[in-house]
């Protein structure tokens, strides 16, 4: 089978990692890296033997005769980038969360990938990590009945300020960088929602951005779904990298927890089970659960690329989590419960 090509455009922090879940995936190759910064984009092409550096994007895309882009720039950048692989005949795109800065622009991104003719896939991951994949798979068993009930937490006290100062300055803060994982999680888990009510805070000293979040979501079965996204909890598990689920059903329980835990409760008792993971010399072990994970995103959008399946993570489908981050600053800001299908 004839590889794929691609090029990577921005070769930062989480480059290392994105580009290493593509080297476990058969059928793609990866011919070029750009990066503004020509050092960085060596580094990383020094590391995975990528034949091609580039620091000026129009010049990669001359060159280079590509199936596809995957963008791990900054997101203020993501549309531009978006645009520029139309404007050169890419028909199949690859972007990193969150899709966009704001809605209006995420919805501008998806529309014209469509007028183009080409595929816009994002890079969310967390849907994809081997707990929650697990998880689901317990729930779709049957075993806790029909669910009535779920909370899903990310709490966590690291300590992101003192590690990216910039990120003090945001405006918008944890339902963007957290929220587009927490928020498709509950997607992926327990289908659409039909209205939220949503409470922000800022709980750290001297930032501008909301690093608390409270969402109280209706699903459009009816089941309520308790949302929390922190980043000023001193907690015993802090679940910084993962996340933390428990559902209700009319026959036991089923919690996702520490240590990728998932303990299923019925009238019989508690069952336990551990995820594993194998390791990579790439990733961090430390956060093996998020890296791995984007082996098997990348997978499932080269397989939908090639015809063999269909992707979960598309524009269209990321741009309804995309709705609910912004429905939940409107409910934020109005202190008013948000019907989605009415915020457009």
């Amino acid at each position: 089978m004839k590889k794929l090509r691609f090029a990577v455009l921005g070769c930062g922090f989480w480059s290392k990692f994105q580009i290493g879940a593509w080297t476990e995936v058969e059928g793609a190759e990866l011919v070029a890296v750009y990066n503004r910064t020509r050092s960085k984009a060596e580094k990383i092409a020094g590391y995975f033997s990528v034949p091609k550096v580039y620091d000026n994007p129009d010049e990669l895309f001359r060159k280079e005769n590509l199936d596809f882009v995957d963008i791990i720039t900054d997101v203020d950048t993501h549309s531009d980038f978006v645009e520029m692989a139309l404007k050169y005949g890419i028909k199949r795109i690859i972007c990193q969360k969150p899709m966009a800065p704001d809605f209006e622009t995420a919805k501008r991104m998806v529309n014209s990938c469509a007028a183009s003719g080409a595929k816009l896939y994002i890079h969310e991951n967390y849907r994809w990590q081997a707990p929650v994949r697990r998880y689901r798979q317990i729930l779709d068993s049957g075993i806790i009945g029909k669910p009535f009930k779920a909370r899903v937490s990310f709490l966590s006290g690291y300590p992101v300020f003192d590690n990216q100062p910039f990120l003090k300055e945001l405006g918008h803060f944890i339902l963007t960088d957290m929220g587009s994982h927490i928020l498709d999680v509950i997607r992926f888990l327990f289908g659409e929602c039909e209205e939220l009510w949503c409470q922000t805070l800022a709980v750290n000293k001297g930032i501008k951005g909301e690093d608390l979040a409270t969402v109280m979501m209706k699903m459009k079965d009816g089941m309520p779904v308790y949302s929390e996204l922190s980043y000023a909890s001193i907690v015993e598990h802090d679940s910084f990298s993962t996340v933390h689920v428990l559902t209700e059903g009319e026959l036991g329980s089923a919690f996702l927890g520490p240590g990728f835990e998932i303990r299923v409760t019925t009238r019989q008792g508690t069952m336990s089970e551990i995820v594993k993971f194998p390791s990579y010399a790439w990733a961090d072990p430390d956060y093996i659960v998020n890296h791995e994970s984007g082996i098997h995103v990348n997978r499932n959008i080269l397989n939908d690329m090639l015809g063999i399946a269909r992707a979960e993570n598309t524009g269209q489908d990321n741009l309804e989590t995309v709705r609910l981050i912004w429905a939940c600053y409107e409910s934020a800001s109005s202190g008013k419960k948000i019907s989605i299908e009415e915020f457009k």
